[in-house]
């Protein structure tokens, strides 16, 4: 475990285009270019020994180290507190906010000493194309090296007063600051035999971290959240932002694939992709801090797919896709890389993506109604023709929202949210008087509601269960009531959540489903699930159950890491596990804070004689 650090305790740095995971040791250990979903450049996350990485550290005796994030940006910032000094690196990317997409990314590290004297160590090591890619070494003077991967160059430049030296194909330099002193090294990813990016300055340098901290303030602006948990919030808000692509306005579910659900298990997947379920909550959680414009490009993204066709799946949508849309994801084993802790095998890419969800069309159409704009005639049309096709589609088993390995079943959620497109499509089609067979679309609406009351519902469990052919709870049904379905202190809903409580809550801690009692098709088991955890928190807060919900987000937020961020899923021992950082966990974080606000202000004035503490529901029945 000692060659590896924790899941945890890692920081998110990013461009819009790519991001990276640095290591409370100073290590770029992840960083894959130049986009998100491209081979990795590092890769030590997944391979101490073959993977790659650039780490850049005060190694001296007696040194404690500390990493935080300068407030409210993705200026990423560790420290060194040894006897003789005291340092810091700063790690950013200067964002690429436009819809051009490029091949030239730019990793600052710069280092300052605060006090004393401190001596730092840079060892570079890339590993192309997953660690699967030879590389060759050009020194081109004591300040620069040139890295030439197949079809991609890595740049390494110092700053004057550090000197690169060759180690085999890899460099290394040693260098000692005193206070007052700072210097830089920049990576930068170009295509193949690009020209050299302009030597660094320590000016310069200082000019575009304060670039990039101003262009974090000012998107920050934009967010109307003023509630009791501000600093986390902002903290979620941007690492959705920094998990969004944004030449095409795709969001991906995590920055990273192939990192365990158990440690030493097989459940490794690659998240590195646009989901069309976790992209519509992201951008639902975006408008609801103010972020419109994210929410406009995830419509025109989502719109092209849907005029595009040519799904893996077959399906008018599948349920990810490229961040460029691409549908064809196919999965390989990465069998020379040992995996996280030896959590093997490590996969890139994503046999789901042909699998049928059909919970995706209700939050793609959820997603199309928040942004109040349907959008072009022909936009329109698409969506319509789509849940048309639905209309006669809809009454299938499916794989489910959780992309069981283990058969198909008729998953209550996925009934769930094609009621949720249908009557989305209704209310759409009324409210902007566009032409569209609602009469139809209304009678399968209502033909969903009830076969889930009907068949959905367990008498014995007093409790909505996975699927129609068993008892097992699912925590994904805890969106029923956010989603209008019913009201959150429906008594149905309530005994439903009395249920969970009972069987998949572990104090403020949710797991998804029990995969014993609910054969999933893989081997091994997961921690809770930090969605579900935070979606508990709203569905009691959401109940008036407010005290219970304030002491459930409370603790939940005891398990988010040093810098304020969430992997997928909690182990036994409180540790980070799966894919880091996730969005789905950011925005349900996102979603429980305002409920949470909302219903406590409700309660405070309903004892103030205010208008009461009834629960609303965005979009709901009782809406």
């Amino acid at each position: 475990m000692d060659r590896y650090p924790p899941i945890a305790e890692h920081g998110l740095i990013g461009d819009l285009q790519t991001a990276a995971l640095v290591s409370s040791r100073g290590e770029i250990d992840w960083w894959c270019t130049p986009r998100f979903d491209s081979p990795s450049v590092f890769a030590s996350l997944l391979d101490a020994d073959r993977g790659g990485h650039c780490r850049l550290s005060a190694d001296v005796e007696g040194v404690t180290v500390r990493q935080l994030y300068l407030s409210d940006t993705a200026v990423l910032v560790t420290r060194y507190m040894a006897p003789g000094g005291v340092g810091e690196v700063a790690d950013f990317m200067l964002p690429l906010d436009s819809p051009a997409a490029t091949d030239r990314h730019r990793i600052v590290r710069a280092v300052r000493v605060v006090r004393g004297s401190l001596p730092f160590t840079l060892v570079c090591r890339p590993r192309f194309d997953y660690a699967r890619a030879a590389h060759t070494l050009r020194r081109v003077d004591d300040r620069t090296a040139v890295f030439a991967g197949p079809g991609t160059d890595l740049q390494v430049q110092a700053t004057e007063g550090i000197a690169l030296a060759e180690d085999g194909q890899d460099v290394t330099a040693s260098f000692t600051l005193e206070a007052g002193q700072t210097a830089a090294v920049v990576l930068t990813s170009t295509g193949a035999g690009a020209e050299l990016s302009a030597a660094p300055s320590v000016d310069g340098i200082a000019a575009e971290l304060e670039a990039c901290r101003a262009f974090w303030l000012s998107w920050l602006r934009q967010c109307t959240y003023r509630g009791r948990w501000q600093d986390i919030v902002n903290r979620s808000a941007i690492t959705l932002k920094l998990l969004t692509y944004a030449p095409t306005g795709a969001p991906i579910a995590a920055a990273t694939m192939g990192l365990p659900e158990q440690v030493g298990g097989e459940r490794n997947w690659d998240y590195r992709y646009t989901w069309v379920r976790d992209a519509s909550l992201s951008v639902g959680a975006l408008i609801d801090l103010g972020f419109v414009e994210e929410a406009h490009a995830f419509r025109a993204w989502l719109r092209d797919r849907l005029e595009a066709g040519g799904t893996a799946s077959g399906e008018p949508l599948q349920i990810m896709y490229r961040i460029d849309g691409e549908p064809h994801l196919t999965e390989e084993v990465l069998d020379h890389l040992e995996g996280y802790c030896g959590s093997a095998p490590v996969r890139a890419g994503n046999a789901a993506a042909d699998q049928i969800q059909l919970d995706i069309y209700g939050e793609a159409a959820d997603a199309l109604a928040q942004t109040g704009d349907i959008g072009s005639i022909r936009g329109w049309k698409t969506f319509s023709d789509l849940l048309d096709w639905l209309v006669d589609h809809w009454d299938r088993p499916d794989e489910g929202i959780w992309e069981t390995r283990g058969g198909r079943q008729d998953f209550t959620y996925s009934r769930l949210m094609t009621w949720v497109a249908f009557d989305r499509g209704v209310r759409l089609a009324r409210d902007h008087s566009r032409p569209a067979d609602t009469a139809r679309w209304a009678e399968a609406r209502d033909t969903v509601f009830r076969q889930i009351v009907d068949r959905g519902w367990n008498p014995e469990r007093q409790a909505f269960v996975q699927h129609y052919d068993t008892r097992v709870l699912d925590a994904s049904l805890l969106l029923m009531p956010r989603v209008g379905f019913l009201s959150p202190r429906d008594p149905a809903w309530l005994s439903t959540l009395a249920a969970m409580d009972g069987e998949l809550v572990s104090d403020s801690l949710v797991y998804r489903y029990d995969p014993a009692a609910s054969p999933d098709g893989l081997r091994g088991s997961e921690g809770t699930f930090n969605l579900c955890s935070f979606l508990y928190v709203e569905a009691l807060a959401r109940a008036g159950k407010l005290h219970q919900a304030r002491y459930a987000f409370d603790k939940m937020l005891t398990y988010a890491n040093h810098v304020g961020l969430f992997a997928e899923e909690i182990g036994p021992s409180g540790e980070q596990l799966g894919n880091f950082p996730q969005a789905f966990t950011h925005l349900a974080l996102v979603a429980a804070a305002m409920a949470l606000d909302e219903e406590l202000q409700r309660a405070s004035d309903a004892g103030a004689g205010g208008a009461g503490a009834g629960a609303g529901v965005r979009g709901g029945v009782d809406g």
